[in-house]
């Protein structure tokens, strides 16, 4: 049932000196320690606490709204945390107190109960922004790996009926708006102000509110995957495999074959394997950026677009279409995606499964090094999805096998529409 001893009526609190307007707990970003940091509170239990704009869980924040609205959620619901520490210790390493290193996420986000124990014992509603557990992962492609010889069952690491022993964590973005300004080159004031207007007015406190520094949006969260032993991953003297991968519903979930996206995130955690198995480590993070953070209403009209176009599908015209439609080729914007690297304390990374040269410069920008970067392999590519790649090729994408020409993008006709 619903809590009808809540007030009925609305208190805006959007401006410094109004009620909850006032910072008891503030955040110092990148400041040495948890404790002089300061948590994170964007719950609305105690509105006077508040030191963010936005609240958790991103967009499914307006579900919670409803379950509340509906009465099966008690508005005033505080989480009980206990045993809900991560089930392997992250950290901290030096890039969690560096700004120019962490803007995107809450380095202590999943060190809650412990980090900040003496405030929530005051009576601070802290949540957690990550969470970090154990899980098996089996997909076909790892039991056919098993089957070719590729990929050899060690008991540990990957089992004989291709279970795979993974360590994951789940990322909420918390954005530190100085940091994320600075990141695009962009003055604070006309950030805030955008976000605040291409949000339809949704945080006011973003124009009204320049003490409040950091920002929960309502966007997808992140996943990371860790093969082998995660101590491995921030030493330099271990190898270390990587795939950042940008999420395609249709493929990596449904298995359509008109691109090259779930061949190259399972070719990815291929390559894992075989590094964690060899003393190393492997990760894959996955990223909710739909159809090239355009969304997959926009993605399809764009296949349509592309199917009926004059001449039909080809690699020539392939961003070109995508453009027409949405104004802008691609809206994922790389600069953000290292942060979750620098969270786990990643300086060098020896394998990087990825053609893309925007993933590959925003990671080397970012002061990590790449020594190798891997190409998806020919044979893994759908035959439908050969116009991506040519596109992707032309476009700039690292590849060892040569950049087609303009004849042959011409050519390059098909179904071959990306996800």
């Amino acid at each position: 049932m619903p809590d009808k001893k809540r007030v009925k009526h609305i208190k805006l609190t959007s401006h410094p000196g109004m009620p909850g307007g006032e910072i008891q707990r503030p955040i110092k970003w990148g400041a040495p320690s948890a404790k002089e940091r300061g948590p994170v509170i964007a719950t609305i239990t105690h509105p006077e606490h508040r030191n963010s704009i936005g609240t958790h869980s991103g967009s499914y924040t307006v579900y919670r709204a409803l379950a509340v609205a509906a009465g099966a959620l008690n508005a005033d619901h505080i989480p009980d945390l206990t045993n809900t520490a991560p089930a392997e210790p992250m950290g901290p390493f030096p890039s969690w107190s560096d700004p120019d290193r962490i803007v995107s996420i809450d380095p202590w986000g999943a060190e809650v109960s412990t980090a900040f124990a003496d405030d929530l014992k005051n009576g601070f509603d802290i949540r957690p922004s990550i969470a970090v557990t154990k899980a098996h992962i089996n997909m076909p492609e790892l039991q056919q790996a098993i089957k070719m010889g590729r990929l050899k069952p060690d008991g540990k690491i990957l089992t004989e009926n291709g279970d795979c022993v993974v360590t994951k964590a789940a990322i909420e973005p918390v954005w530190w708006l100085p940091g994320i300004a600075r990141r695009f080159k962009v003055e604070e004031s006309k950030l805030r102000r955008i976000l605040f207007e291409y949000t339809d007015g949704m945080y006011p406190e973003l124009v009204t509110r320049s003490d409040l520094e950091v920002f929960l949006p309502p966007i997808g969260s992140t996943t990371v995957y860790f093969f082998g032993d995660l101590k491995s991953i921030a030493d330099p003297s271990k190898e270390l495999a990587c795939r950042v991968h940008d999420e395609c519903n249709g493929s990596d979930v449904f298995g359509s074959d008109i691109c090259t996206c779930r061949p190259y995130l399972t070719h990815g955690i291929e390559v894992a394997i075989e590094t964690a198995q060899r003393g190393g480590a492997g990760l894959i993070v996955y990223y909710r950026k739909e159809g090239r953070a355009l969304g997959e209403v926009t993605k399809f009209l764009v296949y349509n677009a592309r199917k009926r176009q004059q001449g039909g599908d080809t690699a020539e015209k392939y961003f070109e279409r995508t453009e027409c439609v949405a104004g802008v080729q691609d809206m994922r914007f790389q600069q953000l995606m290292p942060d979750v690297l620098h969270w786990l304390g990643v300086t060098k990374i020896d394998h990087f499964v990825s053609m893309s040269n925007m993933k590959h410069d925003a990671v080397v920008q970012s002061g990590i090094k790449i020594i190798n970067r891997v190409q998806i392999p020919d044979e893994l590519i759908p035959q439908d999805a050969q116009v991506e790649m040519d596109a992707k090729k032309a476009a700039g994408y690292f590849t060892a096998t040569g950049v087609p020409d303009k004849k042959e993008l011409k050519k390059a006709k098909g179904r071959g529409l990306n996800e």
